[in-house]
């Protein structure tokens, strides 16, 4: 009975829950300073940063939706979301995954955790959620700070689009927190180099940096005029393919392609980084990283999978070049033009117009008709025609276009200036600059499936 009882005992020892080791990795986690740190940074900072430039008299119009920060709450959310995708979530991914097996090799507890837990699987698993739990605490904190701080701090007010319609202050809300969601596929795509680096570096300071450092590359990479299907291939691309929510129509195309490639990016590296840590010898107190194993089982898949992404988007799309075009560049103005058009004139107090009625269009060329009127430049002009009922005159306005190579840009008026110069108008949260004078637009970079017109 004695040694029955001894080895139920012992197998009962050897059977540690994962859910046990899951809490036990958490409280490792919070229980870290920098760790506490970031939670209370991202939950409060955002908020104190919304309310501070509310009070300023310029805006951030460098950044998609900063120009309307005076006027709607719900702009600031998406402000927040263009500075996350930059420069926070890489960061935090790194702090976080990138450290979570490092931490090990640098306490040298790897021992005592096998003899506590007695499966490397479960270690893994434990160590993969809690990471995991606390980036996803990240990323709720600053979506909900700034959109909390925003709408306190200014209003909840509609909000105008990246083509000029006005969404309603829910259907705003509803399209910024559905933004926030979607990046959570690169950030977990993120998280999971980051958790290849920590097992295959082991404790090399490049495990901490190599999510900060793959986003960095990312980020350059998406400045470059790569074709298309270069660009859908890359993890990172669901940071800019978002603002495709907020046209109507919205362009999904491109945001659900770059979302499935940010999920296989993270499923692809979680499964090498697994593969690498069940192979690993943890009786060598020296473990400084898997060396050659790192490029062989880590680098060579990941660059297959770039090659292998590429390919089928490029199939699957039929996108070539760079996917800016001059006919897409001529309806996406024609079509914010339109929209702004009737925002001026309700806050002018004139009669109201349907786009049905302007009848916008635009003629656009690149590099004074010397270039082809296609891919990414600063020098693109367009000249909008619209017309007005029982107005016989075609009324004209012009725009100097600076257009990324990822399909965004920034309309600057060039006359008329009764149209589209800088003026005051009034609106019901205060003065504010012409809508017509600047505005931010997007193109559609994959083939269109909507007729002109």
């Amino acid at each position: 009975m004695t040694t029955t009882v001894a080895a139920d005992r012992a197998a009962g020892a050897r059977r540690v829950p994962v859910a046990r080791g899951y809490r036990f990795e958490l409280v490792k986690l919070v229980s870290q300073w920098r760790i506490r740190l970031l939670v209370l940074a991202c939950w409060i900072a955002p908020a104190l940063f919304v309310a501070a430039v509310s009070q300023q008299s310029s805006l951030p119009v460098d950044t998609l939706f900063g120009r309307w920060m005076h006027a709607t709450g719900w702009a600031a959310p998406l402000v927040m979301l263009g500075f996350a995708g930059t420069w926070a979530l890489p960061l935090l991914t790194s702090v976080v995954a990138g450290d979570v097996f490092a931490s090990e090799d640098r306490l040298g507890t790897w021992r005592h955790l096998l003899v506590a837990v007695r499966s490397p699987r479960r270690i893994f698993v434990a160590k993969a959620l809690a990471s995991l739990t606390v980036i996803l605490l990240l990323v709720a904190g600053l979506a909900g700070s700034s959109a909390a701080g925003g709408v306190v701090a200014v209003g909840n007010q509609p909000l105008v689009g990246l083509d000029g319609h006005l969404l309603t202050p829910a259907d705003a809300a509803g399209q910024a927190l559905l933004a926030w969601v979607c990046v959570l596929a690169p950030t977990l795509a993120l998280a999971a180099i980051g958790l290849l680096g920590s097992v295959a570096l082991g404790r090399s300071p490049m495990g901490l940096l190599l999510p900060a450092l793959v986003a960095l590359v990312m980020q350059l990479a998406q400045m470059l005029p790569l074709p298309v299907a270069v660009r859908l291939a890359l993890p990172g691309y669901v940071f800019i393919a978002w603002t495709g929510l907020f046209t109507s129509p919205a362009q999904l195309g491109p945001l659900l392609i770059a979302i499935a490639v940010s999920v296989a990016w993270a499923v692809t590296a979680t499964a090498l980084a697994y593969r690498l840590f069940l192979r690993r010898d943890f009786t060598n107190l020296a473990h400084d990283g898997s060396g050659r194993r790192a490029v062989t089982a880590g680098v060579v898949p990941l660059v297959g999978l770039v090659a292998a992404t590429i390919a089928v988007v490029a199939a699957a799309t039929g996108a070539t070049g760079s996917g800016i075009e001059q006919d897409k560049v001529q309806r996406s103005v024609a079509t914010a033009f339109a929209h702004l058009y009737r925002m001026q004139t309700r806050q002018l107090g004139r009669p109201d117009v349907t786009e049905a009625q302007l009848t916008a269009t635009a003629t656009c060329g690149k590099g004074g008709g010397k270039l082809a009127a296609q891919g990414p430049g600063n020098d693109w002009r367009c000249v909008v025609s619209w017309h007005l009922p029982d107005v016989e005159a075609t009324g004209t306005a012009i725009y100097q276009l600076d257009v990324t190579a990822d399909g965004r840009y920034v309309a600057d008026g060039d006359g008329p200036k009764e149209v589209n110069g800088y003026f005051l108008v009034r609106t019901p949260t205060g003065d504010a600059p012409n809508p017509l004078w600047q505005f931010d637009g997007n193109v559609e970079l994959l083939p269109s499936t909507r007729r002109k017109g």
